[in-house]
């Protein structure tokens, strides 16, 4: 067999960019993509080849798939990396930044699935790993936008799972919790500047102190840990639907499961609204 050939996208920081870096140790031809070439230039020296691809962009994508088809002639694992978390209370949140956040999460995810599937079906294999987050199965005060997204995600990929088994094709959804990137910031700085000066000002501010709180080693867990899970998952003989990734992961997925709507909501408000 010719060696396995695997796109990752979001590939210049993060979870991407080890996932990157464990799946060309394990053997693969790697291609990472991410909007800016110039941040990937180490991976490029360790021999992940790298392009810019933009996932709110079709053609961008389209020509990203052609290029590695023409020069691989097959790609066996997409990992639908890219995404960001964009928070602020749903009355402040501007819809257009709320649309980019679908563009982003799940309609860049969903185009890149429909243009690898095509090729995965003529080798009768292949593995789309679709990054989701324990945020599909809890929910937070100010990430109502996010939290949906990684919702759609899930029952996306719930889907697709079925329809694409007869054709020897895998779909695998991974559940990272906290994990140490750059996303932690991008969250928090959003829900700041989004409520500033207006009715959610000072809950948000709480809100963000909480955030910031388990973005530390001791609470949160380092990239790494997400890429070791994506490269068990794409060499895995018979994946798991659904890996739980990163420190208390399993724990937050199990207290939801617990819980009542009503108790989960007394957590929430302990923990994000009150002084």
């Amino acid at each position: 067999m010719s060696t396995r050939v695997a796109l990752v996208t979001g590939g210049s920081s993060g979870i991407g960019e080890q996932a990157a870096l464990l799946l060309k140790k394990a053997g693969f031809e790697v291609y990472a993509v991410a909007r800016r070439v110039d941040r990937m230039a180490d991976l490029e020296k360790l021999g992940v080849r790298t392009f810019a691809m933009d996932v709110t962009d079709d053609a961008s994508m389209t020509t990203g798939i052609e290029r590695i088809i023409a020069e691989q002639g097959r790609i066996d694992v997409l990992v639908n990396n890219a995404g960001y978390g964009s928070y602020g209370a749903v009355e402040d949140v501007p819809i257009d930044e709320a649309r980019r956040q679908f563009e982003v999460n799940v309609f860049g995810l969903a185009r890149l699935t429909q243009l690898v599937t095509p090729h995965m079906r003529e080798q009768n294999t292949g593995r789309i790993i679709n990054i989701s987050s324990v945020g599909a199965v809890i929910y937070e005060p100010f990430g109502a936008w996010y939290h949906a997204t990684k919702y759609a995600v899930e029952g996306f990929s719930d889907s697709l799972r079925v329809e694409l088994a007869p054709f020897g094709i895998d779909v695998v959804i991974i559940r990272p919790a906290g994990i140490l990137t750059e996303w932690n910031e991008i969250s928090r700085d959003s829900l700041i500047e989004t409520s500033r000066g207006g009715a959610y000002e000072k809950q948000a501010a709480g809100a963000a102190k909480t955030l910031k709180r388990v973005d530390n080693k001791l609470m949160s867990s380092g990239p790494r840990t997400v890429a070791k899970t994506i490269v068990k998952a794409a060499t895995a003989h018979r994946p798991k639907t659904r890996y739980a990734t990163g420190r208390g992961a399993r724990m937050v997925i199990g207290s939801r499961r617990v819980l009542s709507d009503r108790a989960f909501d007394a957590v929430l408000t302990r923990a994000y609204l009150r002084d």
